[in-house]
């Protein structure tokens, strides 16, 4: 049962703050070959953080559904990434794969988010343009390599752009739920896995700590934003790289 937990907590908290969840996950299982569990529990887990995004940012949701220009936007946004994503994802796995990329992977995730700290603040763009939305595609894509925080990603892309924080926050991930949802139905439809190689308590309980952690992680990240404390997870991240080195 801990090591279920253990990894329902990794998945709230990386998923959401800038850290990369899908790098963690990686490096961890590459160092103690730890979480190769089954995978209908890791996308249950993934289904909790999901539910955490869309109970945080409801009003939102509920608010770009009857905006047509919100809507082209966020459109915008999930057409790249899809495009990109579905013709990278051989490299994708591969970048995953290999524990010299994360941990470099890491190291400029870190550089970005201590670089786009500095733009807090400056933004003066209440909304993201088309052109921003086109640039936030093309960010998301290069969040889907491991060791880079799809999060921290975008949302130093908005603020390189002259976003407001609070705005660069509240879209960036707005305009991820539609990848974040097809990437669960894949997993749940195309990857499969075996429900019945885990107890079914363990499923209810992955999904609750992660949904209960990855709400936590959000509220977070927000507060951290509007304080311009981006840089913390910078800095960890450069640790972290670092660490890997020395250890390696």
């Amino acid at each position: 049962m801990i090591k279920y937990i253990i990894l329902a907590v990794l998945q709230g908290l990386t998923e959401f703050l800038p850290v990369s969840s899908s790098g963690h996950l990686a490096l961890a299982n590459s160092i103690f070959n730890f979480f190769k569990e089954p995978l209908f529990y890791i996308v249950t887990v993934h289904l909790g953080t999901t539910f955490a995004l869309v109970v945080f940012f409801f009003r939102d949701i509920l608010n770009a559904l009857q905006s047509p220009d919100s809507l082209k936007k966020i459109s915008i946004v999930t057409g790249i990434s899809l495009l990109f994503g579905f013709l990278g994802r051989d490299f994708f796995k591969y970048f995953l794969s290999n524990r010299n990329l994360l941990i470099f992977a890491f190291l400029v995730n870190g550089l970005i988010l201590i670089l786009a700290n500095r733009r807090i603040g400056l933004g003066k763009k209440d909304k993201a343009s088309f052109k921003d939305c086109f640039v936030l595609g093309l960010a998301q894509v290069v969040g889907m390599l491991g060791g880079i925080s799809r999060s921290g990603v975008t949302i130093s892309a908005l603020l390189f752009r002259g976003v407001k924080k609070e705005e660069a926050f509240r879209f960036s991930f707005l305009a991820a739920i539609p990848v974040i949802f097809l990437a669960f139905i894949f997993e749940w439809t195309i990857e499969g896995g075996d429900f019945l190689a885990v107890d079914f308590g363990y499923y209810i309980v992955g999904f609750v700590i992660s949904f209960i952690v990855g709400y936590a992680a959000l509220f977070c990240l927000n507060f951290l934003i509007k304080k311009s404390r981006l840089d913390i997870f910078g800095y960890y991240c450069l640790f972290l790289s670092l660490l890997n080195i020395v250890l390696r």
